[in-house]
């Protein structure tokens, strides 16, 4: 779709040259950005000519650079021990869109576009990953990205900030998980996707996204029980409502899947032989 609005596109090539707000929006993929209109939109910052690498590793963390392609974070050549590493593509999966958004769409764009479908962001939530948030001059900042998306197109980003990258903690990498998904028809939009994680010391983390108008994750030190669960996603109070499904329709199967994913991670423990020994 053309931006008729939109007079000027302007390359960045330093840290100085991203200069947004009023009107000035940072482009990535773009592939949200050009499939509908855009109201007040008058120019646009290419970050993409800054050079960032896809992804790096620390000792503590795999970094995502926010212009890192889906089809690049599909492609990281992970560590043996990375049990977590398969929801890359399970995630990827969600979007339901061609190799060719693969290959253009960001990982950036995707949370930074607040959908409550984002299934970057439900990547991103469910491994506890932060958000390295850039602003106008040197300032930097950090955020977790279960609490950047603060609802349905709305983010905690403030005038003149853009998405630098995001950190995702080997510890989360290292973690056992469960995955379930469910929209209203096989090409659907996500209705409801359900991520449970359960670390090497024991916590236990589910996260509800695209059900939610943001992410809910909840957090256990410990596996709970099921009535535990339950009470704990019954205290949800922003089920979403679109076409996509009503409110009470997914909280229901929300709940469904959470206590499918307590019962897998709970037989998962059960059989670790490093837990047998």
């Amino acid at each position: 779709m053309d931006l008729i609005g939109v007079n000027e596109i302007r390359v960045a090539r330093t840290r100085d040259d991203i200069l947004v707000g009023g009107g000035v929006e940072p482009l990535g993929g773009g592939t949200w950005l050009f499939s509908e209109p855009q109201p007040g939109l008058t120019g646009l910052v290419d970050l993409t000519a800054l050079g960032w690498p896809s992804t790096t590793r620390t000792l503590e963390h795999l970094v995502v650079a926010a212009t890192c392609t889906i089809r690049d974070l599909t492609r990281v050549d992970p560590e043996p021990d990375w049990t977590a590493h398969r929801l890359f593509r399970l995630c990827a999966d969600s979007l339901l869109a061609s190799y060719k958004i693969w290959a253009v769409a960001t990982v950036g764009g995707n949370v930074a576009t607040a959908l409550p479908a984002g299934a970057m962001t439900s990547l991103l939530a469910a491994l506890d990953a932060t958000a390295v948030i850039w602003g106008p001059g040197d300032a930097e900042r950090r955020m977790l990205v279960s609490e950047l998306v603060s609802g349905v197109r709305t983010t905690r980003l403030t005038e003149g900030e853009i998405l630098r990258a995001f950190e995702i903690p080997l510890a989360s990498l290292r973690s056992r998980v469960a995955f379930r998904r469910i929209s209203l028809s096989n090409l659907g939009r996500s209705a409801s996707l359900v991520i449970g994680r359960l670390a090497r010391d024991g916590a236990f983390t589910l996260t509800v996204t695209a059900a939610t108008q943001r992410p809910s994750v909840l957090r256990f030190d410990a596996l709970p029980t099921e009535a535990e669960l339950r009470d704990a996603i019954g205290a949800i109070d922003d089920w979403y409502d679109d076409p996509h499904g009503t409110p009470d329709w997914r909280e229901h199967v929300s709940t469904l899947f959470a206590g499918e994913i307590l019962r897998e991670l709970s037989d998962s423990e059960l059989s670790d032989p490093e837990e047998a020994r």
